[in-house]
C-alpha cells in the first residue's frame, strides 16, 4: 500500500498526542461503531487543514486555531478514501470526556488517550487500526 497519494484527500484526520514518555492519540468510542479516529469529509473548496480543524471542534467539542505540522497522506484502501493527516496541538487536556455531535441525530462520542505505540485491539475497525499504524510511523518514538 503506497503512503503518498496521487489524487487529492478526501478525508482530514487531526491528530492529537500527549506524552512525554510514550506517546498517546486522542481517541473515542463511537456508541455504534467502536474505537475510531477523529476524520471526516473534506468539504468542497476546503483545505485539509481547515476541514481537519473543523473536524477536531465538531466531533470532539476542541478548538485549536492551526495545525502545527502536516502529517502527509495516506490511501487507506477502504472506499476510495484518502486521509490527511494534521498535528493539533492542545494544552491540558483530561484523561477522558464526553462529546455530544450533532451530526446523524446526535451521539454521544466518549473519549480517550490510546497509547501510540501499542497494538490496538480488535474494537478498532481495520481502517483506524492501518491509520494508527501510519500516524506511528511518522511520529519518533519516545521513551520515558
Amino acid at each position: 500500500m503506497q503512503s503518498q497519494a496521487a489524487s487529492p484527500p478526501n478525508k482530514a484526520c487531526p491528530v492529537v498526542i500527549r506524552g512525554q514518555g510514550a506517546l498517546e492519540v486522542l481517541a473515542f468510542v463511537h456508541p455504534l461503531a467502536g474505537f475510531q479516529l477523529v476524520k471526516g469529509t473534506i468539504e468542497p473548496g476546503e483545505n485539509s487543514r481547515d476541514a481537519a480543524l473543523r473536524e477536531l471542534r465538531e466531533e470532539s467539542g476542541l478548538s485549536a486555531s492551526k495545525t502545527s505540522a502536516d502529517l502527509g497522506t495516506w490511501v487507506s484502501g477502504y472506499e476510495n478514501q484518502i486521509w490527511a493527516f494534521h498535528l493539533c496541538d492542545i494544552d491540558s487536556l483530561p484523561d477522558s470526556w464526553t462529546f455530544r455531535t450533532t451530526d446523524d441525530g446526535g451521539h454521544d462520542f466518549k473519549f480517550f488517550w490510546h497509547p501510540l505505540f501499542q497494538q490496538p485491539s480488535e474494537q478498532w475497525h481495520w481502517v483506524f487500526q492501518g491509520a494508527l499504524k501510519y500516524i506511528a510511523s511518522k511520529l519518533p518514538a519516545r521513551h520515558g
